[in-house]
C-alpha cells in the first residue's frame, strides 16, 4: 500500500527519509520492505484503513460493518471493533461496538491480533480499536499426548 505496484515509489521513500530524519548525505539508508500476504487480517492496516475513511467523513457505522465483512471474508474466525469519540459530531462522546463471530480473549492460545489507532475529525478525535480472530495457535497435539498417557 505504500510502496506501490513494482516498488515504483521505494527511491522516492528513500530520499523522502533522508532529508526529513536523516540530513545527513553521507549515510546511507539501508531499506527493507516486507509484503502482507493478506492485509484484511491485519489489525494494524485495518484501522489505518478505518481511520482514513472516518476522516474522510464516511458514517462511521458503514464503516464499521464494512470493515467486518472484510475480516471476515479474508478467513478470520472472529471480529470485534469498536470506536469511541464524539461519533457524528455529537455533543457527549460515547462508545459504539460491533462484533462478529467468537473473539476468546481469556484464552490464551487464542491467536488474536488486536491494535488501535485515532481518526482526526473536525470534532475531535476518534479512537478505533481493532480484535481480529485467526484461530488456535497449539493445534491438538496436547490432546493427543493426553490420550497416549504421556
Amino acid at each position: 500500500m505504500i510502496i506501490g505496484k513494482g516498488g515504483k515509489a521505494v527511491e522516492d521513500l528513500k530520499k523522502e527519509l533522508m532529508l526529513t530524519i536523516v540530513k545527513n548525505p553521507k549515510l546511507q539508508i539501508n531499506l527493507n520492505i516486507k509484503e502482507v500476504d493478506k492485509p484484511n487480517l491485519s489489525a494494524e492496516i485495518m484501522v489505518q484503513q478505518m481511520a482514513q475513511e472516518i476522516e474522510r467523513r464516511l458514517p462511521f457505522r458503514r464503516v464499521m460493518k464494512r470493515t467486518i465483512d472484510l475480516i471476515l471474508k479474508a478467513g478470520a474466525k472472529g471480529v470485534k471493533v469498536q470506536v469511541a469519540g464524539r461519533l457524528n459530531g455529537a455533543e457527549i462522546a460515547r462508545t459504539e461496538t460491533l462484533a462478529q463471530g467468537k473473539i476468546p480473549l481469556h484464552t490464551m492460545r487464542a491467536n488474536i491480533d488486536y491494535s488501535r489507532g485515532v481518526a482526526a475529525t473536525t470534532f475531535g478525535a476518534i479512537g478505533i480499536k481493532v480484535w481480529i480472530y485467526t484461530g488456535e495457535i497449539f493445534k491438538d497435539k496436547d490432546k493427543d499426548n493426553l490420550s497416549q498417557g504421556n
